[in-house]
């Protein structure tokens, strides 16, 4: 298993993009699981399981790491996915969803880390703005990175954003005046 996969493909980015599929990954995060386990976890049955599975299977997204009797048992292709497609009508509404679901996420951790906000919606909502201008400004290095297949860490790609939320830090910069003044940094 690779620690990061960089998916920049929008037909990859549509098979996350159903629910089941998305809740298979999360569950497959913690341990590899046949569709047995799959199917009892999610609440559905075996052949939608299966469906579901085979899809993520061909995208490169999940793959068969061992049999188990007449089971298979089935893992993620990678610990962390990273999802930077180009913008696809197909899938803007998954991603902005998506963004919507990160930005409360943020508010929710620096709310429990002890920081007042004054504003919880302006907050999120410039959170969304902050996520969404980043991923489309760092489309074009991430695809290039993906696709020259470099092989990525969880550490390097940890200073990869880093240093592609650096190089728009100056456009951001209004932003980030309005949010340190809303969470009282």
């Amino acid at each position: 298993m690779r620690e990061v996969l960089i998916i920049t493909e929008p037909e990859k980015v549509k098979v996350l993009s159903e629910e089941t599929r998305f809740k298979i990954l999360q569950l497959l995060r913690d341990r590899p699981m046949t569709i047995n386990e799959l199917s009892d976890a999610i609440g559905k049955d075996r052949t939608t399981i299966y469906r579901h599975v085979k899809m993520l299977e061909a995208a490169g997204l999940v793959e068969e790491l061992e049999i188990h009797g007449n089971e298979r048992v089935y893992g993620r292709a990678a610990r962390i996915f990273l999802i930077k497609a180009d913008p696809d009508e197909r899938i803007e509404e998954f991603r902005q969803a998506y963004l919507q679901v990160e930005a409360e996420k943020l508010v929710q951790i620096l709310e429990k880390a002890g920081f007042r906000i004054e504003d919880r919606e302006t907050l999120k909502k410039l959170a969304k703005e902050v996520l969404n201008e980043i991923e489309l400004n760092s489309q074009p290095i991430i695809k290039r990175i993906s696709q020259a297949d470099v092989d990525l860490t969880e550490i390097e790609l940890f200073h990869l954003l880093n240093m592609l939320v650096f190089l728009q830090s100056c456009e951001l910069c209004e932003k980030a005046k309005k949010v340190k003044k809303l969470v009282g940094f």
